[in-house]
């Protein structure tokens, strides 16, 4: 039984009021290529941070290759290499200064990292680049240099964070054929927005939303838990000159859809565009049975001219939008949102409606403060006014006073 690498238990983690996760658990085995997918704000970046410790979480467990994040950070962080989403590299240095100062920080033996350079430079394709500032590169060679600091030091474990992002067609496939082969040595997070390449890559999905696990298992077995196939076919029920299904359109389409939900296995027939005097129609079939045969049968025993038929079948992207479809296209998303809902999932209240109650105290303070400025300002100009009255009476007993004293030195110089 491989040796499981990544175990997560309970997971929480709560941005004051904001739940990001909401207690996730899974384990990641070795050797192992894990897809794991979201929305926007599911917690999906949020679990990579705990993971490498760039943060602690609120509750719960997570341990990397033996080690717990919180009380053996730096041998976790030795045993992981991370790309984040956006490549953290310094834009001053060449690619070749970069990653021999990522050997440095690495602590890679001196007689080692000129080899592993060229490694992960003929890997990454950078060896044509290596002596070209990074401030100078496109966004997918700055990807590269990214990925390649992330392998730089033979982790056991990688995390990726949108790997592909910026790279042309031609590296995508050369990056997924890389990832796919780090698999086989290698236990590799990998987390992308783009469907297709999850399931050409990963051998093992796991979806959150809204810091919840939602789904878990291998993307053929994601699909078909949608037990949900369709065929679209292009027929034309009129071509002989016998046919029975003559008249409007409507009456055409209501005619085929009665004979083809008689097949077995058949849920529903829907009306989907057709092409000239051809009628397009949408077959949705319940469980996961081939039918092309019976609709093709069909179609010869009533007279028709089947002209196409394009089986569908449920992909990655079905099951992420049936799983996520509702909560990522609320907005804002919690992750990101600056203005909180009265009232979370649990009931408990947040920040917009603390704040709307505080904000009501304030102006009662507010107020009551102006009311009392605006006495002391009245009583203020009171004493002001007084002073100014009672000034002549003061100013005449000082005169007063002065022409004694004058009176009293004259009287002495006698």
């Amino acid at each position: 039984m491989p040796q499981t690498m990544i175990e997560v238990k309970d997971l929480a983690k709560d941005y004051g009021l904001v739940k990001a996760l909401r207690g996730i658990s899974f384990e990641v085995p070795a050797g192992e290529v894990l897809g794991f997918l979201g929305p926007n704000g599911a917690g999906k970046t949020t679990t990579m941070k705990i993971l490498t410790c760039f943060m602690a979480p609120t509750a719960g467990t997570a341990t990397v290759n033996g080690k717990n994040v919180l009380d053996h950070s730096l041998e976790v962080r030795r045993a992981i290499g991370y790309l984040p989403e956006n490549t953290p590299i310094y834009t001053d240095m060449t690619s070749l200064e970069f990653l021999q100062f990522i050997c440095s920080v690495r602590e890679i033996p001196h007689n080692q990292r000129k080899k592993r350079i060229r490694e992960l430079a003929e890997v990454c394709g950078l060896l044509d680049v290596l002596a070209k500032p990074i401030g100078d590169m496109s966004k997918g060679y700055r990807q590269r240099v990214g990925l390649a600091q992330a392998m730089l030091h033979d982790p056991p474990i990688l995390i990726l964070d949108e790997p592909t992002s910026g790279l042309d067609p031609n590296q995508i496939v050369e990056v997924r054929e890389l990832i796919k082969e780090i698999g086989k040595e290698k236990t590799v997070i990998l987390s992308t927005h783009i469907l297709p390449e999850v399931q050409a890559t990963c051998g093992r999905v796991i979806i959150i939303a809204d810091g919840k696990l939602v789904a878990d298992g291998s993307p053929d077995q994601l699909a078909a838990g949608q037990s949900k196939n369709s065929y679209r076919v292009l027929i034309d029920p009129d071509k002989n000159e016998g046919s029975p299904y003559r008249g409007g359109n409507g009456s055409l389409v209501r005619a085929l859809s009665v004979k083809l939900e008689s097949i077995k296995g058949v849920k529903s027939v829907k009306e989907s565009g057709g092409e000239d005097d051809a009628i397009g129609l949408l077959i949705s079939a319940d469980g996961d049975a081939d039918l092309r045969r019976e609709i093709a049968r069909c179609a010869r025993d009533n007279g028709w001219l089947l002209l196409g038929m394009q089986r569908h079948h449920a992909t990655l992207e079905d099951v992420f939008r049936r799983l996520t479809g509702k909560k990522a296209s609320s907005a804002p998303t919690k992750l990101e949102s600056t203005k909180p809902k009265a009232e979370d999932e649990d009931g408990e209240k947040d920040s917009g409606a603390v704040s709307a109650s505080e904000s009501k105290a304030d102006e009662k303070d507010e107020r009551d403060a102006d009311a009392e400025a605006d006495v002391k300002v009245d009583a203020d100009k009171a004493d002001a006014d007084k002073a100014d009255a009672d000034k002549p009476d003061a100013d005449k007993a000082d005169a007063e006073e002065d022409e004694a004293v004058e009176e009293e030195k004259k009287e002495k110089s006698k």
